[in-house]
């Protein structure tokens, strides 16, 4: 099959970047011919506001790009991951110019919520969810704190709703993410029948650890959304009942720094590469992933049940069904410190339960998160589409 895959790079490089080359390597891997298109956030440096603007509105740039590699390559399925803000929705309809089925994986709540997060002022915020202008997240500037370029951003999603971009230029969604959020986009308006649910992957497989370091373990951005400050307040709870190794980076770092620096038991490792992740989740007792956010499908709680290593987390959004509680690990209430610090101790009262939810981990990453079991639902999706663009064509 001859594919195009297409992202929109941002500045800091994250999950979605790692997700579209990872994917891209696994289709390359079965003998699928694989066309890359890439833009990258650095172009924005050398555009005026203006430009910039149009841009995510609709990029004629890219659409009059795409047209000519799609043209040229005559693939089967044009896969987009990241469109936004530089390669727009424009391609959307290079690509039905050219009767090329779209795929678009979706990655976050940027389609529903300027933002992308469903959070503000370190609550859950869905004042934007459904409306035609989403206009608290103007008011409140919730794109960068910026009023104008939330503003752009908001005229792009309501400019694309009215088009009816959403509902009639994809053939399929695929949610990297859960059933939670699928059933966001449904009530945000998006076509039920093209919403697909198909969970982020971990390759190569890591192997299962050994659980053996006697820590918990947080991995992830230092950050209000991350839930931080809960994580750290139940181990000012907990005084010295288990170790708590902390990697990452971002604007709380002097915060994670500082309570490492009072409490023995907290050391922060910093941002570390992937192997030192992976055998740093191989060892952990536990990871603790206390986000007060809905997240999407966290990658780190996917590499830690690769791991075999259960998972502590809060009770909202995608955790809520990634933890299979008693089995694969713990819930606790989203923000409660108390809370989190009572699951902990049962954690440490229970050592027999230990080895039965690092098996139950490492099996729900066999069913549900390797490479294999994605290649299977990508080819699903690829045939999904094709069949949509033959309705079209007899039509």
């Amino acid at each position: 099959m001859r594919l195009l895959l297409a992202h929109n790079y941002y500045q800091l490089r994250g999950g979605e970047a790692e997700i579209f080359e990872t994917e891209a390597g696994l289709l390359q891997s079965h003998g699928h011919r694989v066309i890359r298109y890439t833009v990258h956030n650095d172009a924005i440096d050398g555009m005026g506001r203006l430009e910039a603007a149009r841009a995510t509105l609709w990029n004629r740039q890219v659409y009059d790009a795409l047209r000519r590699l799609l043209r040229a390559e005559r693939p089967d399925v044009a896969h987009f991951h990241n469109t936004f803000p530089l390669i727009s929705p424009a391609a959307y309809y290079a690509a039905r110019a050219e009767n090329v089925p779209v795929v678009q994986t979706i990655h976050n709540y940027r389609l529903l919520c300027p933002k992308a997060q469903f959070f503000r002022e370190g609550r859950v915020c869905e004042d934007c969810l459904g409306r035609s202008v989403a206009l608290p997240g103007i008011v409140h500037g919730c794109y960068r704190d910026s009023r104008a370029a939330s503003a752009v951003v908001a005229a792009m999603l309501a400019l694309h709703r009215a088009r009816r971009t959403w509902s009639k230029m994809v053939d399929v969604y695929v949610l990297a993410m859960t059933e939670f959020a699928r059933e966001k986009f449904v009530e945000g308006g998006f076509p039920a029948e093209k919403l697909v649910v198909k969970p982020n992957f971990v390759y190569p497989d890591p192997g299962p650890g050994t659980g053996r370091g006697g820590y918990a373990l947080f991995v992830g951005r230092l950050s209000e959304e991350k839930g931080i400050r809960t994580m750290l307040a139940a181990w000012e709870r907990l005084d010295g009942g288990i170790p708590l190794h902390v990697v990452g980076d971002g604007p709380l770092a002097a915060t994670v720094e500082a309570a490492a620096g009072r409490r023995a038991e907290i050391t922060w490792l910093g941002r570390q590469p992937s192997e030192e992740v992976y055998r740093q989740m191989g060892e952990a007792a536990c990871l603790i992933f206390p986000s007060v956010w809905y997240e999407g499908l966290p990658r780190t709680i996917v590499e830690s049940f690769a791991r075999g290593t259960p998972v502590i987390a809060s009770n909202l959004g995608a955790m809520s069904s990634l933890i299979d509680p008693d089995r694969t690990g713990l819930h606790f209430e989203a923000g409660n410190a108390e809370d989190l610090a009572a699951r902990v101790r049962w954690w440490l009262a229970h050592p027999e339960a230990h080895g039965a939810m690092r098996e139950a981990a490492r099996a729900a990453y066999e069913h549900h998160f390797t490479a294999e079991a994605n290649y299977r639902q990508l080819m699903q999706i690829y045939e999904t589409a094709l069949r949509a663009q033959a309705g079209r064509s007899i039509s």
